[in-house]
């Protein structure tokens, strides 16, 4: 990896946030500044305007009735009950859906209300609208339904077999890829079966929406979406509606990984505002958030992993099954995801993978950061710490000798044309100081592992290290058309961006102001609510806005300035090339013209609108070859932990982060999005788990469901942060925040690997496989 300044320079981050020494200040604003949000204040004090603060005159209340089983023939359905409660204004089922019964991204396998079968735990059966939220509830839990109980289908390996669950069949998608000579063998042979487990987006801040009917006859739905116009286009064909008469605006979004984007909890709105005519509103409970929104595929994987003397990697055979749940939702592309990126961040002569996603009658998987590469990260490198052990390496040296690098050829055939400095990560993290140990530091109190009042034994405390790289792609994958649109305004010194892109909490709103002041010299930048009314931007993952809504911001803001220096290029018969615009001042290169941005408008207002679409890309053939992918991200982590070896209890004591973020755009923002990834990652890897009895969620609350907290949250230091510009992405930056998600269950599954010598083949580590029996 060349260390010239010209193709790559680094930034160290502490822990904190904060860039390290060796980095020149930041400027005040533009790109490379830690320009704070603009709504931080709001949220700081409380008065952000999140979805379930929304409210509406004449405003009814929705509840929606669910299915306790997972799987049951629904005989028959009476709302009479509950339509002749006082204060009750209607009541729908599925028969009052007036335009397509089922809904779905890429795939329409699922209803908007359960007809004739319900197939997993909480889908809705009817909703209800009512003067008072309690009046909703209870009329909700009046209607009655009766079942006729089935057998549930909830071993994903069963459902092969099993009567089909869905007129779509059980198996949604199988990739078998093959890559190379399936005859070839290496020396060292090592095997695993590892599980993953269910892991729930659990946002804080409550599911809420607001439909507020038209008096053209459509309805316009306030919600936090993360995606407004497909959720429109599905609403639309489900209200049996033209598009135009329905829009969604994006309202309050507290942050989202993939749990928003469950058009199921807008659509029961829609259908009660349009039979009531007046506005409906819905706040989902604590349970009812765990049992619509989709939750990352539990997955089974066995993988084969070949090698030389020397440790250098051979063959990689594997076998991943993804459980979708009842619904397609996003399996095929985590199941694209999880085969492609199989063999990790490494070189593999010869890839024999196959996978496939099926259906069961388990709670829904779907969009969750990282998928299905998450699943693969924790099995491949448990793959690579038993190689290690058997062939006597270094768990660093034996990844070392075998990371991809730029030009390299991925299982899927496609080159890796985009920067990949994985060695340099890795290096990066096994050369940074360890933490101290107890000994070593008398003077500072020890944390045992299960925490401060613990039962645990300081003799029975044993510390390890473990490594992980991780790697996933950004933006659509497999053909997707990836376009995103823009207009920026500049009026009176101030330039407003109009943009359909949400910001889920990725800063895309901040990022687009850092743009317009880069590129037009104005301080004061506005970005414009989100709303249907706009151009489409796509939905909010895989780091697409970033990438192609800040690729639109820009070039929009490039024409504007253009508009803006041409009347004084000509008037100075210079070129615009030769006017620079800084600190709202616009002079030439040789100082003989010197104005103002505001002079220079002159009361004008200038505009313009850009789109952004990178080159597209390809579905992988029936070997799963094809060049799937527009982007790479890296990352590299080190894990120290400390095992109670007699309890099984575990504490993260640090993670040492080294990622490819192509370039630093904001330090604060990406900092924070790091850490934020990498502490679901630990959640990932110790707590969380959304636990399933016949395929009914056995306590859907956040006292069943642990979180880590702030106490769980270890120290993370960003050591390194490689920024080799990725020469087809604008600003050459990279996605930030699911990497670190990826890597860091594999990196504390690792660590617990060496401090134990157990295999670890589980995620979530339950004690018992942490506990060393004497």
């Amino acid at each position: 990896m060349s260390n010239d300044a010209a193709t790559a320079t680094t930034a160290a981050v502490d822990g904190t946030g904060t860039t390290g020494p060796e980095q020149p200040p930041a400027p005040g604003h533009g790109l490379g500044a830690s320009l704070r949000p603009a709504d931080a204040r709001a949220k700081t004090e409380g008065t952000f305007p999140y979805a379930s603060d929304l409210w509406a005159e004449g405003l009814l209340w929705a509840a929606v009735l669910r299915s306790p089983h997972a799987s049951a023939r629904i005989l028959s359905i009476d709302t009479s009950a509950a339509a002749e409660m006082p204060g009750v204004r209607a009541v729908v089922t599925h028969a009052d859906v007036p335009g397509d019964a089922a809904h779905g991204r890429g795939v329409a396998d699922r209803p908007v209300f359960a007809a004739d079968v319900v197939r997993h735990h909480g889908e809705p059966i009817a909703a209800v609208a009512a003067d008072h939220p309690d009046t909703a509830r209870l009329a909700a839990a009046a209607i009655a339904v009766e079942y006729e109980l089935l057998e549930p289908v909830t071993d994903p390996e069963k459902a092969f077999a099993a009567e089909p669950l869905h007129p779509d069949g059980n198996l949604i998608r199988h990739i078998p890829l093959q890559y190379g000579d399936p005859d070839v063998t290496g020396e060292v042979v090592v095997e695993g079966l590892y599980r993953i487990g269910r892991q729930d987006p659990a946002p804080i801040g409550a599911e809420a929406g607001l439909a507020v009917p038209r008096p053209d006859g459509g309805v316009e739905i306030y919600t936090a979406s993360t995606d407004p116009h497909a959720d429109r286009d599905l609403a639309a064909a489900c209200f049996g509606l033209d598009p135009e008469r329905v829009k969604v605006v994006v309202t309050g979004v507290p942050g989202a990984t993939g749990d928003r984007e469950d058009s199921g909890f807008q659509l029961p709105l829609g259908l009660l505002a349009l039979r009531t005519g007046c506005p409906v509103k819905l706040t989902a409970t604590r349970e009812e958030s765990f049992l619509g929104h989709a939750h990352r595929h539990p997955t089974l994987l066995r993988y084969r992993h070949h090698a030389d003397a020397e440790g250098r990697l051979v063959k990689v055979e594997a076998q991943i099954l993804l459980d979708a749940g009842a619904y397609a939702e996003a399996s095929s592309e985590s199941l694209a995801a999880a085969v492609a990126f199989a063999c990790g961040p490494y070189v593999v002569p010869h890839a024999f993978v196959e996978g496939w996603a099926v259906r069961t009658n388990n709670p829904p998987s779907g969009h969750v950061r990282g998928e299905g590469a998450m699943q693969v990260c924790a099995a491949y490198e448990g793959q690579m710490d038993k190689l290690a052990a058997k062939l006597g390496l270094d768990p660093a040296e034996l990844r070392l000798r075998n990371v991809l690098a730029t030009g390299d050829l991925l299982p899927t055939g496609q080159t890796v044309t985009c920067p990949a400095p994985v060695a340099e990560l890795l290096t990066a993290v096994r050369d940074f100081p360890l933490p101290t140990l107890p000994k070593d530091d008398p003077e500072d109190d020890w944390l045992l592992p299960g925490g401060p009042e613990g039962a645990g034994e300081p003799g029975a405390v044993r510390r390890g290290v473990g490594y992980a790289l991780g790697m996933v792609h950004m933006l659509g994958a497999e053909g997707t058309d990836e376009v995103s649109t823009a207009t920026v305004k500049v009026q009176d010194g101030v330039a407003t961006v109009i943009c359909a892109a949400v910001d889920t909490g990725q800063g895309f709103t901040t990022l687009a102001r850092q743009i317009v002041q880069e590129t037009l010299g104005i301080e004061e930048v506005h970005v414009a609510p989100v709303d249907t009314d706009q151009p489409p931007a796509g939905p909010a993952s895989h780091g697409r806005h970033t990438w192609v809504s800040g690729g639109a911001v820009e070039r929009a803001a490039k024409m504007v300035r253009t508009q803006l220096l041409q009347p004084l290029a000509h008037k100075f018969g210079m070129s615009t090339e030769l006017l620079q615009i800084a600190d709202g001042k616009i002079t030439s290169y040789d100082g003989v013209l010197s104005t103002t941005v505001t002079e220079a408008m002159d009361g004008k207002e200038l505009w313009a609108t850009a789109q952004c679409r990178p080159h597209p890309t390809e579905p992988l053939d029936e070997t799963g070859q094809g060049d799937a992918f527009v982007g790479l991200a890296f990352c590299a982590i080190r894990a120290v932990v400390d095992v109670d070896i007699e309890l099984g209890s575990v504490r993260v004591v640090e993670l040492a982060v080294a990622q490819d973020v192509g370039r630093v755009l904001n330090p604060g923002q990406l900092a924070a999005r790091i850490e934020a990834g990498v502490t679901q990652g630990v959640g990932a890897a110790l707590t969380e788990n959304l636990r399933t009895a016949r395929g009914l969620i056995r306590h859907p609350d956040l006292t069943g469901y642990a979180l880590p907290t702030a106490l769980d949250a270890p120290d993370i230091r960003i050591v390194k942060l490689v920024e080799e510009r990725d020469v087809v992405a604008p600003f050459g930056a990279k996605a930030a925040s699911a990497v670190p998600v990826v890597t860091s269950p594999a990196a504390v599954a690792s660590a617990v690997r060496a401090a134990t010598g157990r295999p670890v083949n589980r995620l979530p580590i339950r004690p018992q496989a942490a506990v060393v029996n004497a």
